[in-house]
């Protein structure tokens, strides 16, 4: 078995995904959060949690590191969005609680897909001199 450091990404995407799908659909169900309901919003999630999904039945650690680092892009620009007023704000309508949510969510998929990338660009660079 691998130590879990490896596996990082992996186990994050594999609990972070459903979540995302979980999230819209309650979205649809629970019109009352403190959290934006906006439908937009919601199908937002349940497509990306999908996709994170997908990848992580695929096992493709270069496709799940890339969504880690890429949705927390997302997230951290999403931030953005709302405080500026940017696209999608009209049709996701945030509150402050997702504004909270996509800073510090979006900076820790960020930060685990650069570890896993710089982990693993590591390792291969440990085997390479392994075999030389």
């Amino acid at each position: 078995m691998k130590p879990l450091r490896k596996n990082l990404n992996h186990l994050t995407l594999m609990i972070f995904a459903p979540l995302l799908v979980l999230v819209g659909v309650l979205g649809f169900i629970m019109p009352e959060q403190p959290t934006s309901t906006a439908p937009a919003y919601n199908i937002f999630h349940i497509a990306f949690g999908a996709v994170g999904i997908v990848f992580v039945l695929m096992k493709s650690d270069h496709l799940i590191r890339g969504f880690n680092i890429g949705f927390g892009a997302i997230d951290l620009y999403q931030a953005l969005a709302s405080a500026t007023g940017l696209f999608p704000e009209r049709f996701f309508r945030w509150t402050a609680v997702d504004d909270v949510l996509h800073i510090v969510i979006g900076a820790l998929l960020v930060l685990i897909g650069i570890y896993g990338h710089m982990n693993r660009q590591q390792s291969e660079g440990d085997d390479v001199q392994l075999s030389a």
